[in-house]
């Protein structure tokens, strides 16, 4: 009866000794914060604020502690808000009721942002488009709302209902809402889901023949379908770059575009549903335009999975990224309910991460989701912390965007009995926010700036304490500035403790 736990063990720890090696300063390593019927944050509706803003802190602590980087959090799961907005009511997720304010008052998006970005992490602000009723035969919501207010653009279907994609004014009202958040608040992206038109249910129609009798101009339903979500994402991405240039765009779509039995382009799989032919997503097409910045694909499934195994998707996805970013969203769910099988452990996890940087790199991965770190009894936190995050990550760089690196700071050094102590001069005539990282190398060696595992701190203030050199014949330091789109500067002047 030992024999399994002993093969499971040393599956592990091959696996976290792969991860070790590899572990790449190029990383994106985020994780899904959802926030609909409650599922990572906050645990329940209507909580005090005070207690909103410690569970998130919490959060925040708990992702930075297995390596993120960013966070994804859902801020409009059924348009309404996680944030104070003139256009759409206040979650009830978050009060308990619909367009009732937190109490005591604050602006959750603000108070979010700022506690993510104190911890060196990206904010990606996660948007529902379509969806506007969890519950069509619900409506919570006050009659200065869009389901109220143009109940044309309503469709129900599957038991919810959505905002009618085929409708131009429809398109253009979410694009509002989601362009007022860029222009009121500091965050780093825009995160769309994968509900454009909502998935198939078989026998039942999406009830769109009205809107097409009128838009489709005699095309294929399903071409003029896939033009909507075009024309959305398109004109989405068009307006968040004019408001702000460096807005990333990212879109996490369903993890099969198309089946090769349909497309030779398509992936060796045998998906029920996809992308372009059910969801109405020509996802490679907005790759292939620049439309979005970066893909995240949800590969929710185990490399044996008979029609859709991760070891064909993994490559076909970054095979398809026309020099945009592919990151990968990956089932940590999966663990929480399985006692037998692939996901009973966290070797399969693992090794589709070791796949990811030995096959991709400079790509990453998103968790699915972050309460389930609480959930899953597997270690799965000591792994990660072992293994996957050991060293820091810088988020990739996206050169399209920016490419423009900050000068590099100017270095002192103070060497007392209890350490060495850093200062560097800041070079920021643009006055543009800046993180600093801090290098330490020891007894000689040659400086590498390439070296992650040479990153003693990610940070923002302008000094650094190291009382860890004295246990080192000699200390080297280098440090370098990030701006906002994680540009590094060239190496400060290098100084040393001896």
């Amino acid at each position: 009866m030992r024999f399994p736990f002993l093969a499971i063990f040393l599956v592990s720890f091959f696996f976290l000794a792969e991860l070790h090696a590899q572990s790449p300063k190029r990383e994106f390593r985020g994780a899904w914060i959802a926030t609909i019927s409650n599922i990572d944050w906050p645990s329940k509706q209507g909580l005090p604020a005070i207690k909103q803003q410690e569970q998130f802190i919490q959060r925040l602590e708990q992702l930075k502690a297995v390596g993120c980087n960013a966070v994804i959090v859902q801020i409009r799961p059924s348009a309404d808000a996680f944030y104070a907005s003139k256009i759409e009511p206040w979650s009830h997720y978050l009060t308990g009721r619909q367009d009732e304010p937190p109490s005591p008052y604050y602006d959750p998006l603000v108070f979010m942002v700022n506690e993510t970005h104190k911890r060196n992490m990206e904010f990606h602000a996660w948007f529902n488009p379509f969806r506007a009723l969890v519950d069509s035969k619900k409506n919570p919501n006050p009659p200065g709302h869009v389901t109220r207010t143009h109940p044309e653009w309503v469709i129900s279907y599957g038991g919810k209902s959505y905002l009618d994609p085929g409708i131009p004014e429809a398109r253009q009202y979410v694009i509002s809402v989601i362009a007022d958040v860029v222009k009121r608040y500091d965050i780093d992206a825009v995160h769309l889901d994968d509900y454009f038109y909502p998935y198939r249910i078989a026998g039942k129609p999406f009830g769109d023949a009205k809107t097409y009798n009128k838009y489709g101009q005699g095309k294929d339903m399903a071409d003029w379908r896939r033009n909507n979500v075009s024309l959305f994402i398109s004109l989405l991405n068009t307006e968040i770059k004019h408001i702000k240039p460096h807005m990333k765009l990212g879109i996490s779509p369903f993890g099969v575009w198309r089946n090769k039995s349909k497309d030779p382009e398509g992936s060796a799989t045998r998906a029920g549903q996809t992308n372009y032919d059910d969801l109405f997503a020509d996802v490679l097409l907005w790759m292939q335009k620049g439309w979005i910045d970066y893909l995240m694909p949800q590969l929710y499934w185990e490399h044996s999975n008979h029609a859709a195994p991760f070891g064909e998707l993994m490559p076909w996805w970054y095979g398809h990224c026309y020099k945009r970013h592919v990151y990968y969203g990956l089932g940590l769910y999966r663990m929480s309910d399985a006692p037998t099988g692939p996901w009973k452990s966290v070797n399969e996890l693992l090794w589709q991460m070791r796949d990811i940087r030995e096959q991709c790199p400079n790509t990453g991965y998103c968790l699915y989701s972050a309460r389930c770190l609480d959930l899953i009894k597997a270690p799965i936190k000591d792994s990660l912390k072992q293994g996957v995050a050991r060293y820091p990550a810088l988020v990739p760089a996206m050169p399209w965007l920016d490419s423009v690196a900050p000068a590099a700071p100017v270095l002192a050094i103070e060497v007392s009995a209890g350490g060495t102590h850093l200062k560097w001069q800041e070079v920021n005539p643009a006055k543009e926010p800046l993180r600093y990282v801090v290098y330490r190398f020891i007894n000689n060696e040659p400086v590498d700036l390439d070296r992650n595992d040479r990153i003693i701190s990610i940070q923002q203030e302008t000094e650094y304490h190291d009382p860890e050199s004295k246990r080192y014949k000699q200390c080297s330091y280098i440090v370098t500035a990030l701006d906002r789109m994680w540009n590094e500067s060239k190496g400060s002047n290098k100084v040393g403790t001896k």
